[in-house]
């Protein structure tokens, strides 16, 4: 039965904000515009509630309306990325904290599953897909990352069975072999590695102390560091000393600490600055490694919009 009270609405479709908001954050790869699309989507839903007729069919109604306000706003925004070289391509690109990601509930078919697996939330997933067209990029997220049926994802894009699948043919030619494989591939682990784990304690030991040749030897020969929305994109070791001598070597540097978290199932470290003559530190910060081969072989670096999200503290 379909609620009818505003309150009763907002009670049933609150049991997925969480995977509404986390399906808004891949069609866009911004994780405040998605709060602002989830918000679109309870209050379109709302409007239209007596088009629901009921039944076990909710989750789908609400994908349906989310999916279209995305849509939305993607052509609204300009959404679409032209090419991948680097994050710097994507200056809307936004981190997600695990701790929310957590929070989406598995399915009654599934209650065992990782129900956001890591190869769909990182952020070279998130940022490959922004060069789709939306319609393509929303076929492929409700078919190959939701597993919704090609009937189900016709219905909620108000179109046939044959365009769906030739959207996700384009769309799975596009991306070539970065494509998202089957389910049955995933990892299925939300946790980090010991090698991810060892290496962000380094990360944050070699910060802490100033030690840039020590960071070094963490590091790939060709590790690229970005900084969205900033368009800088630093390629490799000689690359980023001027960087370390900013940071650690000049008179007014100041003094950091950082803390260990988790974005987008990726290591990452929260730093917080304390200026010279200041007595608190401040959130400054936030780097999400991406580990290959036993190195840090890239680093991306956000402003402090998520720090709350992390549910860290404000000061240290």
């Amino acid at each position: 039965m379909t609620p009818t009270t505003e309150r009763e609405f907002a009670q049933h479709v609150n049991r997925h904000k969480r995977e509404l908001h986390v399906h808004c954050y891949r069609m866009l790869g911004s994780f405040e515009e998605a709060e602002d699309l989830v918000q679109e989507t309870f209050l379109r839903a709302w409007r239209h509630r007596e088009q629901f007729e009921g039944g076990p069919g909710f989750r789908a109604w609400l994908y349906r309306i989310a999916t279209n306000a995305c849509l939305d706003a993607i052509r609204r925004k300009g959404r679409r990325a032209e090419e991948v070289g680097s994050f710097a391509e994507i200056p809307w690109l936004q981190p997600y904290p695990d701790r929310l990601l957590d929070e989406v509930a598995p399915r009654a078919d599934e209650p065992d599953a990782v129900v956001v697996a890591r190869e769909t939330i990182e952020l070279g997933f998130l940022a490959l897909i922004q060069v789709l067209p939306a319609r393509q990029r929303a076929v492929l997220i409700l078919r190959d990352v939701l597993e919704f049926s090609a009937q189900e994802t016709a219905e909620a894009l108000e179109t046939s069975v044959a365009s769906v699948n030739s959207a996700l043919q384009r769309a799975r030619a596009t991306l070539g072999d970065r494509a998202p494989a089957p389910r049955s591939e995933w990892s299925g682990d939300a946790e980090l590695s010991e090698q991810e784990r060892e290496l962000l304690r380094g990360f944050i030991e070699t910060h802490e102390s100033g030690d840039h040749e020590a960071a070094v030897k963490l590091m790939a020969e060709d590790i690229r560091v970005t900084m969205p929305p900033a368009p800088m994109v630093f390629d490799g070791i000689d690359a980023l000393r001027p960087l370390f001598v900013r940071a650690f070597e000049a008179d007014d540097s100041g003094d950091w600490k950082l803390l260990p978290t988790r974005l987008n199932r990726m290591p990452a470290a929260a730093s917080y600055h304390r200026a010279p003559g200041a007595h608190e530190f401040t959130p400054f910060k936030i780097d999400v490694l991406r580990v290959r081969d036993g190195k840090i072989a890239e680093i991306t670096t956000f402003g402090t919009t998520v720090f709350a999200e992390l549910g860290l503290p404000p000061v240290l």
